[in-house]
């Protein structure tokens, strides 16, 4: 997962299509056509819904491209934004980026499927 500090974020596309949806967005009703990176929104780290759009996203309507969580984006919340779908994650301002990456360092497998890898341990075989 791409970690961007808060002051490294742009709502530009850099010349790509962005969508930036609100959580309260159904993804089906969008046209997702050419879209590269989708901005899904966290107002507060309580509301999940975000969580759901990308799973939606990624797996209900294989989105390929890039899907970014923005918003009151807490360390502690990575390896889950991660599993449900999302690429990247804007950090609330004030998160060190580098504390942010070694969340990843705590967790080497899952038992559960995912978004990203769907089979469940036992079904991948010898690693």
């Amino acid at each position: 997962m791409k970690i961007i500090a808060n002051y490294d974020h742009s709502t530009l596309g850099n010349g790509q299509k962005t969508v930036e949806m609100p959580n309260d967005a159904d993804p089906r009703a969008f046209d997702l056509a050419g879209v590269s990176r989708i901005d899904l929104h966290f107002p507060k780290f309580t509301d999940g819904r975000a969580y759901s759009q990308a799973f939606l996203l990624r797996r209900r309507l294989g989105f390929q491209g890039e899907i970014r969580a923005t918003g009151d984006v807490l360390i502690d919340q990575l390896v889950q934004m991660q599993r449900s779908g999302f690429d990247a994650a804007v950090l609330r301002a004030g998160v060190d980026p580098s504390a942010a990456q070694r969340q990843f360092e705590r967790f080497s497998a899952f038992y559960q499927g995912d978004a990203v890898t769907p089979a469940p341990l036992f079904a991948r075989g010898p690693a």
